[in-house]
C-alpha cells in the first residue's frame, strides 16, 4: 500500500518514476541511433600498379574506419559495390578505378542511395616515395580542412563524410595530430597531410606554445569528371566540361608528333624535287 501512495503521490507532482524511466530509456536510444557510424569500403579493380596500391594503402593507413576488401573483377555495373559495402556494414564506398594499367579514377560515394563523384587522379607520390620527417600515430583522427570554395559547392560535402573520422570509429585514438587539407587551384583539388607539432614555450613567451605543420604525405590531385545522383549510377548532376581524358592527351601528343615527322619527309621530298628540276649550268671542272 505504501508503494501504491508514493505512485500516486508521485504522478500528482508530475515525477513519475516510471516515466522518468522510460523517458530515460528512450534518450539513451536516441542517443545511439545518433552516433555518427561512418564506415568506409576501400576496394580496387583489377590491373592496380604498385604506386596506386600504395596509395591506397596509405589512405587506409590515415583513416581508421576504412575496410578493404578483395579486388573487383568487374569492368562495368559498379552498382555490385553497393551490395559489397552493405555485407562490409559500411555506408561509403572508395573505388579505385584503373583503365589501361596506368590511369587511374577514384570513385567516392554514398551507398546505397548515393550522391557518387568520379574523379581522375593525378600526380601520385606516397608516404614511402616521399621520406618526409612528418609521423603522426596511426589510427588518429584528422582535421579536416577545406578550401574557402567547397562552401560554394555543397556536393563536396561528400569528401567530408568519407575522410572525416568519427569518434567512436573502430581502431580510432582518442586525440588529434594531424591536418588533411582540400584545397582548389587550377580548377582541381590538392590533398595534402600534415602533422600537428607543438614546441615547449621559449624563454621570452613562457604562456604560449609554438603550433606548426609538418608535411607527411601521399600528395595527389583530383579532378572531378562527373557527378552523380545515385551511387554509381543516375542521373548527372554536374559534368566538367573542361576535362580531357588522358587517353585523348595521349592521341593528341602522338598526333603532333605524327604531323612534325610528316613535315619533315615533305620538306625532304621537296628539296629533293627542287634539285630535280633545276637546270644547273655545265661546270668544266667536273670530272667525268
Amino acid at each position: 500500500m505504501a508503494t501504491v501512495f508514493k505512485l500516486a503521490k508521485a504522478q500528482k507532482e508530475g515525477t513519475d518514476p516510471l516515466s522518468s524511466g522510460a523517458h530515460k530509456e528512450k534518450s539513451s536510444e536516441e542517443r545511439k541511433t545518433k552516433r555518427n557510424k561512418q564506415r568506409v569500403l576501400a576496394i580496387s579493380s583489377r590491373g592496380i600498379n604498385y604506386r596506386q596500391r600504395h596509395l591506397l594503402n596509405d589512405l587506409g593507413a590515415l583513416s581508421p574506419h576504412f575496410k578493404k576488401d578483395a579486388k573487383l573483377d568487374q569492368k562495368s555495373q559498379f552498382s555490385i559495390l553497393n551490395e559489397l559495402a552493405e555485407l562490409n556494414n559500411c555506408n561509403n564506398c572508395i573505388f579505385f578505378e584503373v583503365r589501361r594499367k596506368q590511369d587511374l579514377y577514384l570513385w567516392a560515394s554514398k551507398t546505397p542511395n548515393g550522391p557518387s563523384i568520379k574523379f581522375h587522379v593525378q600526380n601520385i607520390h606516397t608516404m614511402d616515395e616521399l621520406k618526409m620527417t612528418g609521423n603522426c600515430l596511426k589510427g588518429s583522427r584528422p582535421i579536416i580542412s577545406f578550401d574557402k570554395t567547397f562552401d560554394t559547392q555543397p556536393h563536396f560535402s561528400l569528401i567530408k563524410q568519407i575522410f572525416g573520422v568519427p569518434r567512436g570509429a573502430r581502431r580510432a585514438k582518442p586525440f588529434i595530430d594531424h591536418v588533411i587539407s582540400f584545397s582548389i587551384a587550377d580548377d582541381r583539388i590538392w590533398f595534402r597531410n600534415y602533422q600537428v607539432v607543438e614546441k615547449d614555450p621559449t624563454e621570452f613567451d613562457k604562456k604560449q606554445k609554438d603550433i606548426t605543420l609538418v608535411e607527411i604525405g601521399p600528395r595527389f590531385v583530383l579532378n572531378v569528371i562527373r557527378i552523380f545522383e545515385g551511387s554509381f549510377n543516375g542521373a548527372t548532376i554536374f559534368a566538367n566540361p573542361e576535362f580531357i581524358t588522358p587517353t585523348q592527351i595521349r592521341r593528341n601528343i602522338r598526333a603532333e608528333k605524327a604531323a612534325r615527322y610528316q613535315s619533315r619527309v615533305q620538306s625532304k621530298e621537296e628539296l629533293r624535287r627542287k634539285l630535280s628540276a633545276s637546270d644547273l649550268p655545265f661546270d668544266p671542272m667536273e670530272t667525268s
